[in-house]
């Protein structure tokens, strides 16, 4: 990304749009109804207690447990 593409909050084509953090505070896991880790790397979110990973999309997370991944045991 060019810096200023980077200051007109512009992204490239190839870029993700990114997930905003202060999402967590708002989100709960729709299984366990407890609090969600965010893993930046996959693009998830994590709910340790229900053993579930939810996508994040287009930067939007997938809320939907038949959209979960399970997480290896």
């Amino acid at each position: 990304m060019t810096k200023t593409a980077a200051m007109s909050g512009t992204e490239t084509a190839s870029a993700a749009p990114l997930f905003d953090r202060r999402m967590l505070e708002a989100l709960v896991c729709p299984e366990s109804h407890t609090t969600l880790e965010y893993d930046a790397e996959a693009q998830e979110l994590i709910s340790r207690k229900a053993g579930l990973a939810f996508p994040i999309r287009n930067g939007i997370p997938v809320m939907l447990v038949e959209e979960a991944r399970a997480l290896d045991a």
